[in-house]
This record gives C-alpha cells, structure tokens and sequence, in this order.
C-alpha cells in the first residue's frame, strides 16, 4: 500500500492555520470585517435621504449627489431641493436606508434625549429613532452607525502613518547598525546640509501655508504638503550636486560610518518620552479642530512600539544564511533589505499594529468625549458618551457608546493576541 504523502505548510500557511484554530481571533476577525463594511456603506445605512427616489418624473439619487458635491465641488441640486425635508417630500417612489436620520441632523421634536422605549413625535413607524436622541435631538443609532466610520478611520490611519515611519526607521536601524552602511565624507557633509536647508525652505517657511490648507481641507493639505516635499527634495538635490566633484578629492573621498541604529534609537527614546495626548492638547489649542490633525498627531506619535520591534527583527534576520547569499551574490543593500529581510520580519509587527490600532480608537474616543481636537458638529462613538454627563437619566446615551467602544476595542485586542499565538513557533510545535 501507498503510504500517504503529508502535506508540508509554508509557515505562512501554518500561522493562518494556527490563527483559525483559535476561535475567538478567528471570529474577531469576521466581526471586524463586518464593521468595516458598516462603515464604508454608513451613509446608505443611515441618512436623510433616500438612496433613489422618483421625484416629479425624475429618477433621483441624492446619496450620490450629496457625494459629486462634497468630493468634486458640483452644484447639482436646485435650491427647492437642497434645503428640503426628503421625509416630507411627495415622492412617486423610493427607496430609503434603514435608519432615515443623518447623524448630525436635529429633531427638535423629540428633544431632548427621548427614550427608544418612550413615546417619540414621528409620522410614520420607519421614522423611528430606534436607540433614541440626545440632548439635541439627534438619532443615536445613525450616530453609532457614523462613528464606526470614524473610529474605524481614525485607527487604521493612524496606524497606516506609525507602521510607514515604524518599519522604515526600524527596519534601517536594525539592519544597518552602526558599523554596515558607509559614505563619502562630501555626500555626508552635502547631504546633511541638504536636509537642514529642506527642512527650512520646505517646511519652516511654508509652516503658515500648511496650516492654512490643514484648516481648509484634507485635500488641501495634501497638496501643500506634496509642494513642501518638492521643495525639500529640490534643495537637497541642488545641495547634494557638488559632492560629485568633492568626491574626486582625497577629502571628499574618505568613507566614514553613519551611526544609523544609533541616531535612531535615540530618536525613539526622545519620541517615548513625549506624552501623546498633552501633545493633541498643545496641537487642539494652536490649530483649527480636524479629525486628520488627530490622526496625524496620534500617527507621528505612536510609531515608536512599531520601530522597536522591527529593529529587533532586523537584528536576527540580518545574520541568517539567505541574507549572508544574498549579499555573497552581489546584491545591494538596499534590494536585500526591502525584497527579502523585511518581507520575513513583519509578523511581530502585525501584532504591534492590531493593539495599536485598539490604543488609537481609545485615544480619539477620550478626546471627542473631552471636545478636544475633534469639530464639535463631528458626531463619534466619544461625542455621544459626553452627551450623557449633561442627562443622568438618559441611560441609552452611556450605554450603547460605551458599548460599541468596549465590543471594538476588545476585538482588535483579541485579534493582536491571536497574531502573536499564531506566529509563536512554541505553540505551533504543539
């Protein structure tokens, strides 16, 4: 008889296993995917408008509308239709999402904060506010809806902006040190005057044109920056060019060490010892209330755990025989550490990143339940808890927020542990 040849797992393959052996990450991870989908179709799970409606012989789409004008700046609405109440319009036909209140639209009628169980002021069933109002009247339920976005938004961000900084400097420190890389003394000297230069025409000078384009939009700022980013790159390049002639000098030829791991973990240690919400503080007070201000500062600021664990990483990954080939073959530094070091160093990341995500979602819930540094028409899972300082009898507006920041926070803790049990070799070995 054949024996029956046993499947080999990458440990890729054996992690992901390992990972949906552990039910609790496993289904952390569907509901998680399930609140990203609420999250991307919010506007057609609760607004004040229908998603198509037949209006005088019409067909009608004022989701996508309300969407041509806040993106691309069109005037497509008339003026009849802009300022109307779509609940009240004599529609022909529609079809209108579940809840039928924006999240920062006001009911006067039923304000302030009436009960999903109390007697409520509507005019048919589906007008409901199924989790009740606040103060102010607004729906609570399209307000969670809203804020799962947010929040949501505000994690991944962040995180996107720590692990980019994260991995880039740990990932140079770990697999650099300071003894690997070298340069010439004038690319030292040019480029470092470069830098300094850059960072004063491109940044200090325009730090007002910034500041201004953060207040106005997000999609002005990017602009700005990207022209601030043309201007550092333009003054170092112009700074870096006569090292091509110093370098034909005994001078300019000496190549000297860069302390890269160094310098860096320096700059980790100073960065830890910045407390990140004093900072928001500082930043709420000088600048206009932005939610992209929040999750810039939170991702400038929470990099460091990333950092630590990649030159860790990078520490063991630089001395194992494939690297040692690779560098036997003639590869660049560069093409090794970015094609073959760093692709096998990022599962202790992943990990870093899932709590960092839970820590950033608790972060931007404390501010918004402060009123700090998020606008206050801006309606968050952290807004919604505030409501209830100000209505002790309002048990709805405590419960379902703290509710929704506990159930998510937990999730992605959830999913950080499952990543780390998954990669652990210990525990696949069983």
């Amino acid at each position: 008889m054949k024996k029956e040849a046993k499947i080999s797992y990458s440990p890729r393959a054996r992690a992901w296993e390992a990972f949906r052996q552990n039910r609790p990450a496993y289904y952390s991870l569907w509901v998680v995917g399930i609140l990203a989908v609420i999250a991307i179709s919010a506007d057609f799970l609760a607004y004040n408008k229908p998603i198509i409606a037949s209006y005088q012989g019409e067909i009608i789409w004022p989701i996508f509308r309300d969407y041509e004008e806040k993106w691309f700046g069109l005037k497509l609405w008339t003026p009849e239709l802009r300022k109307a109440d779509w609940r009240s319009l004599e529609l022909e036909w529609a079809v209108w999402p579940p809840v039928r209140y924006a999240p920062e639209e006001l009911d006067l009628r039923n304000a302030p904060a009436v009960s999903p169980f109390g007697e409520q002021i509507i005019r048919n069933a589906a007008e409901r506010h199924y989790l009740g109002t606040d103060n102010l009247g607004r729906d609570l339920l399209s307000g969670l809806i809203h804020g799962t976005r947010i929040s949501l938004t505000v994690g991944l961000v962040s995180m996107g902006i720590s692990a980019i900084i994260g991995i880039l400097l740990g990932a140079l420190a770990g697999y650099f040190g300071d003894t690997s890389l070298q340069v010439s003394r004038a690319t030292l000297w040019t480029g470092s005057i470069g830098v300094l230069l850059g960072l004063f025409y491109g940044f200090y000078l325009r730090r007002y044109a910034l500041g201004e384009a953060l207040g106005e939009s997000f999609l002005a700022f990017l602009a700005s920056l990207i022209e601030s980013l043309l201007w550092f790159a333009g003054v170092v390049g112009i700074c870096w060019l006569p090292s091509r002639i110093l370098k034909k000098t005994r001078w300019g030829a000496h190549r000297v060490h860069l302390w890269v791991d160094l310098t860096i973990s320096r700059i980790i240690e100073v960065m830890i010892s910045l407390p990140t919400t004093l900072l928001i503080f500082t930043v709420a007070a000088v600048a206009k209330p932005s939610l992209f201000l929040v999750m810039a500062v939170i991702g400038l600021t929470s990099w460091t755990g990333i950092a630590r664990f990649m030159r860790g990483e990078m520490l063991k990954v630089r001395s194992l025989d494939y690297i040692q080939a690779a560098r036997a073959l003639g590869y660049s530094d560069l093409r090794i550490m970015f094609l073959h070091a760093l692709p096998n160093s990022l599962a202790p990341v992943l990990v870093s990143i899932a709590f960092g995500i839970a820590s950033a979602i608790l972060v931007e819930s404390g501010l918004s339940f402060l009123g700090i540094g998020v606008p206050p028409t801006t309606v968050t899972w952290g807004s919604l808890l505030s409501a209830a300082r100000s209505a002790t009898n309002a048990w709805w507006l405590a419960i379902f927020p703290g509710m929704a920041i506990f159930i998510v926070v937990t999730l992605f803790n959830i999913l950080g542990e499952g990543f780390r049990d998954a990669i652990d070799p210990r525990l696949q070995a069983r």
